[in-house]
C-alpha cells in the first residue's frame, strides 16, 4: 500500500498547506519517507465541520449496522497484514512481537465495543410510565436515554502506535458511543497512522456512512492540537500523553465559550508494595520476584503508562536480599531503543536528576543498548523518609528507571501513599500472613489509584468489562472514568429525558415495543428485552 503523506479529511486525501514532517527510525535516526504535509488551522475546520454534519445520522444508527461497522474496521486493520507491523516497527523501534500483540489488542477492542453496541445497555434506558391517578399530583410519562455527546477529538499516543492511536481505545469507544471522530495523528509514527486511518475510511465507505464520521489530520502538535480542542464543533477530547500537554489541552477546553470535557491520561508511578511474607521464601523465590519487577520496569524500554516506577521494600535483611537481587537482575539487562530521540533525551535528564538527589543511590544499572537511543536501565534506591520529604523523587521518568524505597512499618507506607499524587495502579506483593499488615493500606490506596493489584504486575492491561485504566489527577484528568474497558464508552455520552412525548416522536430505544430489543429499567426495576412487552 503506497503511503500518500496526506491527511484524510472526510474520506478524501488533503494536501496540507503548512510545513512537512518526516518520521524517523529511532534505531538508526534515519529519515523515513514519504514526507507528511501538515494542515493549517483553516484546513482543520473542514474536518470538524464534516464531523458535525455526520453526527445526526451516525448518532442514530441502528445497533446491528453500527456494530458491523466496528467489526469491519477490525477486519480491515488485520487485512493490512505485515506491512502494518513493518512500518510501525520502523517508526517506533518496537519489536514485531510487541506490535503484533498490540494489533490484536486494537482489533479486540473494536470487536468488544461492537458487542457492547449490540447488547445496548450503554444506552441506559429508564422509563417511568405516567401515573395520571396519582394523588396529590399525577406523574408525567418520563423516559431517559444516553445520547452521544457529538464529534470527539482524539490524540494519538507516542508509546502505543496502534492500541492508543488511530483506531485505538479512545477512537473505538467514541465511535461505539455514536460520536464522529477527528483524529490528530502522532507525528512520530505518521505512516502507521495513515495505514490504519485508511482501514477506518474504507469501513465508512463500505457501510455508506457520512464521510465525516472519521477524519485523520496531521499538523503541528501545539497549534493544530489546541485549535482542534478549541473548535466549537468538537464536544469532547480523548488524550494520552505528557502531563504538560494534557494540562494545556484541559485549559483550552475549559476556556471555551462552551467548555468541554477532556479525558486525559497523563502520568503515573504505579507503586509496588512488598510485604515481609513475600520475602520469606527461598533465595530462588526472591530472585524470581526481583526478576519479575525488573521485567515490568524494562519491558518496552519502560515506555508503558503502567510501568512500576516505585517499589517499597521492607528495611532489614529480607529487604536487603531483595535489593541485591534487583541489582543483579537489572545489571543483566541491556537498554532497548526508545520511541524517539527526544524521549531518550528526556529519560537521560530525568535519570540524572533522580540520581543526583539527596539520599539516592544506585541499586543496579544495566548496559546501554546497541543504538544511540537505548540508555541503560537503572534502578535507584532511597529511604522512605527521603522519599516522603523530597518531591523530586515523585517525578515520573518515562522509560526503564525505577526507585526502591525502604520502609519500616505500615505507618511509613500510609504516610508515603498520602504524599503520592494520583496513580493508575498500586500493586501489593504479599502472603496470607501479611493481610493484617496490608489491610490498613487499602483505604489509603483507594483514594490514590484506579486499580489495586495483588501478586501480579501492573503492565499488561486487560480490556474487558471490569477494567479501570484511570485514576485521580494527574494520572488522569477525571478519576470517574476509564480509557480501557467497556465503561470507556460512558465518557462520550450524556443523559436526556423525554417527558410526555407522543409515541410517534419517541426515539427507538424508548418506544413501547422496544424495536432495538434493549434491556430497560421500568419504574426502577430492570426488565430484560426478552421479558418486556
Amino acid at each position: 500500500m503506497t503511503l500518500t503523506g496526506h491527511s484524510l479529511i472526510a474520506g478524501q486525501p488533503l494536501v496540507g498547506d503548512g510545513k512537512t514532517t518526516f518520521a524517523f527510525n529511532p534505531a538508526t535516526n534515519e529519515q523515513l519517507h514519504p514526507a507528511y504535509s501538515l494542515i493549517t488551522e483553516e484546513q482543520l475546520t473542514t474536518a470538524t465541520s464534516a464531523a458535525a454534519a455526520a453526527y445526526p445520522s451516525f448518532s442514530t444508527l441502528d445497533p446491528e449496522t453500527h456494530a458491523a461497522f466496528l467489526d469491519a474496521i477490525a477486519d480491515n486493520i488485520e487485512a493490512i497484514g505485515e506491512e502494518l507491523i513493518i512500518r510501525a516497527g520502523q517508526e517506533t523501534g518496537l519489536p514485531a512481537a510487541r506490535l503484533q500483540g498490540e494489533r490484536a489488542r486494537t482489533t479486540g477492542q473494536l470487536r468488544l465495543f461492537a458487542n457492547v453496541v449490540r447488547q445496548g445497555d450503554f444506552r441506559g434506558v429508564r422509563i417511568d410510565p405516567a401515573l395520571p391517578d396519582r394523588a396529590p399530583l399525577p406523574r408525567a410519562d418520563i423516559r431517559q436515554r444516553q445520547i452521544p455527546l457529538g464529534p470527539v477529538a482524539v490524540f494519538g499516543a507516542s508509546n502505543f502506535p496502534l492500541a492508543f492511536s488511530t483506531a485505538g481505545g479512545d477512537t473505538a469507544s467514541a465511535l461505539a458511543a455514536g460520536c464522529p471522530v477527528v483524529f490528530k495523528a502522532h507525528n512520530a509514527h505518521p505512516g502507521t497512522g495513515e495505514l490504519v486511518g485508511r482501514a477506518v475510511v474504507k469501513a465508512v465507505k463500505d457501510f455508506r456512512l457520512h464521510p465525516g464520521v472519521f477524519s485523520l489530520v496531521y499538523g503541528p502538535g501545539a497549534s493544530i492540537g489546541q485549535a482542534l480542542v478549541a473548535d466549537p464543533n468538537i464536544k469532547a477530547v480523548g488524550f494520552t500523553g505528557s502531563q504538560a500537554a494534557g494540562i494545556a489541552l484541559m485549559r483550552t477546553a475549559a476556556s471555551r465559550p462552551e467548555p468541554i470535557p477532556v479525558y486525559a491520561e497523563m502520568s503515573s508511578l504505579n507503586p509496588v508494595f512488598v510485604f515481609e511474607g513475600a520475602l520469606n521464601g527461598s533465595a530462588e523465590d526472591i530472585d524470581a520476584l526481583a526478576t519479575q519487577y525488573v521485567t515490568a520496569v524494562t519491558g518496552s524500554s519502560g515506555q508503558l503508562c503502567t510501568s512500576p516506577g516505585l517499589l517499597f521494600a521492607p528495611a532489614g535483611e529480607a529487604g536487603d536480599r531483595l535489593a541485591a537481587a534487583v541489582g543483579r537482575a537489572v545489571s543483566a539487562c541491556a537498554g532497548q531503543t526508545m520511541l524517539t530521540e527526544g524521549i531518550a533525551g528526556s529519560w537521560n535528564a530525568g535519570a540524572a536528576a533522580l540520581g543526583s538527589a539527596d539520599g539516592v543511590t544506585v541499586v543496579g544499572k544495566g548496559t546501554t543498548g546497541p543504538t544511540e537511543n537505548a540508555p541503560a536501565p537503572t534502578i535507584f534506591g532511597t529511604p522512605v523518609r527521603d522519599f516522603v520529604s523530597n518531591h523530586v523523587l515523585h517525578q515520573e521518568i518515562f522509560g526503564a528507571a525505577s526507585l526502591v524505597i525502604r520502609y519500616s512499618s505500615t505507618a511509613d507506607l500510609i504516610e508515603a501513599v498520602n504524599r503520592l499524587e494520583g496513580q493508575l495502579t498500586a500493586t501489593l506483593q504479599l502472603t496470607e500472613a501479611d493481610y493484617p499488615t496490608a489491610a490498613p493500606l487499602i483505604p489509603a490506596l483507594e483514594q490514590k489509584v484506579g486499580r489495586i493489584i495483588v501478586n501480579g504486575w501492573p503492565t499488561g492491561v486487560e480490556g474487558g468489562h471490569a477494567m479501570v485504566h484511570g485514576g485521580p489527577f494527574p494520572a488522569t484528568s477525571d478519576s470517574r472514568t476509564t480509557s480501557v474497558g467497556t465503561l470507556a464508552i460512558s465518557r462520550f455520552l450524556r443523559p436526556v429525558a423525554y417527558q410526555n412525548l407522543p409515541p410517534e416522536l419517541l426515539p427507538a430505544p424508548l418506544q413501547d415495543d422496544n424495536p432495538w430489543h434493549l434491556n430497560r429499567r421500568i419504574n426502577g426495576e430492570q426488565q430484560l428485552a426478552t421479558t418486556y412487552v
